[in-house]
């Protein structure tokens, strides 16, 4: 999308990326402005995504509700959902109310998995985390079509 950016950097034409201003933690709703203190306003902890049938994702996790873990304070905006999928990106994992992205992909590549969590927290030595086996896996397949 051309003039699209993050409002983290400034004031892109078109707001690709922005900062959250509403989510809901536990049974309680935080808000925020762009004006207010962000030391400690990011959506931070584990929050639940679910996953769309027949993705990558989905086959991935093996189930159709997971959790994950955020540390951040921008989010995809929602706004833009409709010309983004008429690009071709799949959203795959969105929150329960299905107003927060949480992971898209791209079918007409060979492993495109974009996420919004950090799957890090959650990957062990001995007990990787799903996307990163799943990426390892794809990446060992493709090797040998070189």
């Amino acid at each position: 999308m051309k003039g699209a950016g993050s409002s983290e950097f400034g004031k892109p034409e078109i707001p690709l990326i922005g900062l959250m201003t509403e989510w809901t933690t536990g049974n309680q709703t935080q808000q925020r402005s762009a004006n207010d203190d962000l030391g400690g306003t990011m959506r931070l902890g584990a929050y639940p995504c679910l996953l769309e049938k027949g993705t990558l994702a989905q086959s991935l996790y093996g189930s159709a509700e997971i959790s994950e873990r955020h540390r951040h304070r921008f989010e995809v905006n929602i706004t833009y959902r409709e010309q983004l999928e008429a690009a071709g990106m799949t959203f795959s994992g969105m929150s329960p109310d299905g107003s927060l992205p949480e992971i898209v992909e791209r079918t007409d590549h060979p492993w495109f998995v974009a996420v919004q969590f950090h799957p890090e927290l959650k990957s062990k030595p001995f007990d990787p985390h799903p996307l990163f086996t799943g990426f390892v896996a794809a990446s060992m397949e493709k090797s040998r079509l070189v």
